[in-house]
């Protein structure tokens, strides 16, 4: 009889997350701060002395949403912090290998941001106008780290993410720094909007 392969991850924690049926009693802000932190974008194919890890991503892209809309409730911002989420189990796979890998990428993706969205007091699933907003500052993120910091020119970051409203991106930077450092800033920023969730 085959032995069935292991489909869960221990935690620093100590939670013991099931990857095929996450529950919002295993997820814990720290170990995703800590693995985002870890998690570099562009699978570190990027300039610098350090990785941009998920970490530094979603606080910029936290940033960003309420640039876009500034008088949406705390619960979208926190939204926005945790969209990628995820990405602390499974990693931040770039859109090709996505593409390869087919549905059931997405499918997973989807079980971890239920548990993580319930964890945290968020919705299931997230209003279509907000998802399209978190993913208009996405893009605008993505296409400040492509010309910053992933080697393309400002044309080629228009032609994948379309080129962003100055406004959004006005005073803000692409900042590579020691993991430590983005999983703090990650934690201390999760806790600053669910306490102004009260």
């Amino acid at each position: 009889m085959a032995k069935q392969a292991r489909a869960w991850q221990r935690m620093l924690s100590g939670r013991r997350l099931d990857l095929l049926d996450p529950t919002p009693m295993d997820i814990e802000i720290e170990d995703i701060a800590h693995g985002l932190a870890f998690v570099a974008r562009w699978n570190g194919q990027t300039f610098g002395d350090f990785a941009y890890s998920v970490a530094e991503h979603s606080l910029l892209v936290e940033t960003i949403f309420a640039r876009i809309d500034p008088k949406a409730p705390v619960k979208w911002r926190l939204a926005a912090l945790l969209h990628d989420a995820p990405e602390y189990v499974i990693g931040d796979m770039i859109s090709p290998v996505k593409a390869a890998v087919g549905p059931s990428y997405g499918e997973l993706d989807a079980r971890l941001t239920t548990a993580i969205h319930l964890r945290f007091g968020l919705p299931a699933a997230l209003p279509k106008t907000v998802k399209q907003k978190i993913k208009r500052a996405d893009r605008v993120s993505a296409w400040m780290e492509a010309v910053a910091i992933a080697g393309f020119s400002e044309a080629e970051a228009d032609g994948f993410f379309g080129r962003p409203d100055p406004s959004l991106r006005e005073g803000l930077s692409i900042r590579l720094r020691p993991p430590v450092e983005a999983r703090n800033d990650y934690t201390a920023r999760h806790a600053a909007l669910l306490e102004a969730m009260g």
